[in-house]
């Protein structure tokens, strides 16, 4: 089992460091964790993507590129998230681990310095951004919002959380809207930058070989400048335990050959503690998440009434969502059968063999991610919202215990609350 050790740099200010001699790379990441709102997502996403642009320093992409190069060719990019109700506004960086350069050759001070000045020296007088940078991101973010509808099963299962979650945070996209990232000014992305970097919980992340109070020295050299006060508390994500009244029902007609068929459940809860949470990936796993799950196996494989059909289930929010892409004809038939196995599933029409090769692929996918450090850092992420800290291997652990009877009282919380269709025009 990796080492993994937490400290607090400071208040609200979080280290988790992941030790490990496994990579040839190590990674850092900042991620500042922000309210997801209507008002500030198109101004957090688009601010990480013009600070990438540049320092006082090495004040545009050239100058960085050869920053970077002078590390051994590390990375640095800008990532948003969005996790329950909290948008993550991230800095990931990649860099050669010091066990693999020259000896005494140090990377891991300098690497975390220019993440450092990327977050708190940005390009510009110190008043103010670039003009031209903001601009040209911003015409970039505009393109990325207006992108989303070519992907038309993200495009459906966004339609799907507006509707279902119409009044609740869950609702906003993490990029934010169209109408919003267009009215950005360069006066106001500043005024959220300070605004962020003063009162935003900061969750600092690490993996690599070096010790952690060597770490937390790399970390506290390159965020000297980060303002000191009050930080907020985690943002929180609100719960809504049941669906309200009878099931909402939303389409769109657009010209596509395919259909899309989305349904939203209300969990009843979040899933945070090590058995909650192996409980509810197991259900999944059984019912959807897996190419053994009883979607893939009868709602595609058996009768043939869709093209893929999958289900996730977001833990921080209590929502699951269940997506297939359907034949126009068939999305009465495909419905139905969705459900017929969710109601095999509370009554416990699980066979053991089902029941293992979903344990198995759930165990898997777990240990898999010891093995790449994007998804190590994603999985640590989960747990620090979650105020939990238990490892890979403790919940793969646990996903083998999980009982048949636990499964079924997973899937009984589960209640269908929105169903959301993207149809073709002429259907």
């Amino acid at each position: 089992m990796l080492p993994i050790t937490e400290r607090t740099i400071a208040p609200g200010v979080t280290l988790r460091a992941v030790q490990t001699n496994k990579f040839k790379t190590s990674t850092l990441a900042v991620t500042f964790l922000e309210p997801l709102s209507e008002e500030t997502a198109s101004l957090n996403a688009l601010l990480p993507k013009v600070l990438r642009r540049g320092t006082r320093t090495c004040p545009d992409m050239e100058a960085l590129s050869a920053a970077l190069d002078d590390l051994y060719g590390g990375s640095i990019e800008p990532v948003v998230r969005k996790k329950g109700e909290v948008q993550c506004v991230s800095f990931w960086g990649s860099f050669l681990d010091d066990a693999f350069v020259p000896p005494g050759t140090r990377l891991l001070e300098p690497a975390a310095a220019l993440l450092g000045q990327i977050i708190l020296d940005p390009a510009g007088d110190g008043t103010a951004f670039l003009p031209e940078y903001v601009e040209s991101e911003k015409a970039n973010l505009l393109d990325k919002i207006r992108g989303e509808i070519n992907d038309k099963l993200q495009y459906a299962m966004a339609c799907l959380r507006r509707t279902m979650c119409a009044g609740e945070a869950y609702g906003v996209g993490r990029l934010g809207s169209e109408e919003r990232a267009a009215a950005i000014t360069g006066q106001a992305l500043y005024a959220r930058y300070q605004d962020l970097l003063r009162t935003a919980p900061v969750y600092l992340y690490y993996c690599g070989s070096a010790d952690i109070d060597r770490v937390e020295a790399a970390f506290r050299s390159a965020l000297a400048g980060l303002p000191e006060g009050d930080r907020r508390a985690i943002p929180a994500t609100r719960l809504v335990e049941a669906p309200a009244g009878e099931v909402r029902r939303a389409s769109e007609a657009m010209d596509v050959t395919q259909g899309k068929l989305v349904l939203g459940f209300r969990a009843g809860r979040r899933y945070r503690t090590l058995e909650e949470v192996a409980r509810a990936t197991l259900f999944n796993a059984v019912f959807g998440g897996s190419t053994n799950s009883k979607l893939f196996l009868n709602v595609r494989e058996k009768l043939s009434l869709c093209y893929f059909a999958s289900a996730s289930l977001a833990m921080t929010k209590g929502v699951m969502l269940v997506y297939s892409g359907v034949e126009f004809a068939n999305f009465q038939r495909a419905e139905e059968e969705i459900l017929s196995q969710l109601r095999a599933c509370r009554e416990g029409n699980i066979t053991p063999e089902e029941l293992e090769a979903a344990r198995l692929s759930a165990v898997s996918s777990f240990r898999a991610a010891l093995d790449a450090q994007g998804r190590l850092e994603e999985y640590w992420l989960n747990r620090f919202f979650s105020g939990t800290d238990f490892p890979p291997e403790e919940l793969a652990e646990a996903i083998s215990r999980v009982t048949l009877e636990e499964v079924v009282e997973v899937a009984k919380a589960i209640r269908l609350d929105t169903i959301f269709t993207l149809t073709g025009k002429e259907a």
